[in-house]
């Protein structure tokens, strides 16, 4: 190689003065740093490609993800309709039965015995309900004794008009199933004490009082608010009753009522 041309020469052309380079190996040393960068940039592009390929395939699936949302209106609660007493039952009139009266004796003298005071012929007896009083009608085949009133404090049965009757003062009122301090620890874990304090209500108490009917199975329906101090307290009050378990039913004459209860549920805003 000419002494002007070698100072310009690259390392490559040095390596290969006076040799065959037509042979493939000057060519492929030739061509190295191009295959080289091609092989970097074909590998840089189909990671690319891979990257881009799963931005866009999570994106479809972000894209296609819906969110289920249900409204639920806390005023327009579904109100349990009160059932209609069963029509009133018609039973006949019994049939008269004959009746003897037959008082104890007494020793008097004949002229003061009155006929009704004369002791009957047993015989006349016969198929006839003894009683206080004479009354006619039809011979009875067995003789009942005479009926004793009922000892003071015996429970009476319910009367058929009372049935449905919704009681508002009872013997003993529907409680809740393990008395104040089991409400006390339900109202804890189910009702949002914030509601007011998050609808900006100014520091104080809210007290909802609130009515409902308690059946004879313990099931709450007909859950209203008397009152509505506002700040969302009323529509919180009638959501965590209508999450209550049965209560205990309320007492009449010793039998299981239908009974109205009033209950106050109160939320307290303290200053920050």
């Amino acid at each position: 190689m000419e002494q002007n041309k070698i100072l310009s020469a690259d390392l490559l052309d040095l390596l290969f003065e006076g040799r065959n380079k037509n042979y493939g190996a000057y060519e492929l040393r030739r061509s190295y740093q191009q295959r080289v960068n091609m092989a970097l940039g074909g590998t840089l592009f189909i990671c690319l490609l891979f990257i881009v390929g799963s931005l866009l395939a999570n994106a479809g699936k972000k894209m296609m993800k819906t969110d289920i949302v249900t409204t639920v209106e806390l005023e327009n609660f579904k109100k349990e309709e009160q059932k209609l007493p069963p029509p009133p039952v018609t039973k006949p009139e019994p049939k008269p039965i004959e009746m003897a009266r037959v008082t104890p004796p007494k020793i008097v003298a004949d002229d003061q015995v009155k006929e009704e005071d004369e002791v009957k012929d047993l015989t006349t007896l016969d198929n006839v309900k003894i009683g206080s009083i004479d009354t006619k009608g039809e011979k009875d085949d067995v003789v009942a004794p005479p009926v004793e009133a009922k000892s003071v404090g015996a429970e009476s049965p319910i009367p058929d008009e009372d049935v449905n009757k919704i009681f508002n003062i009872v013997q003993i009122p529907a409680d809740f199933v393990g008395g104040q301090e089991a409400w006390k620890k339900f109202l804890e874990r189910n009702l949002n004490s914030d509601v007011p304090n998050e609808n900006g209500a100014p520091p104080a108490s809210y007290t909802v009082v609130v009515s409902f009917v308690v059946d004879r199975t313990g099931l709450l329906s007909d859950i209203k608010a008397e009152n509505d101090p506002g700040y969302g307290t009323k529509a919180e009050a009638i959501r965590v009753l209508q999450k209550s378990p049965r209560w205990k039913p309320a007492i009449q004459n010793g039998r299981e009522v239908i009974y109205r209860h009033r209950q106050s549920i109160t939320f307290r805003v303290s200053e920050q």
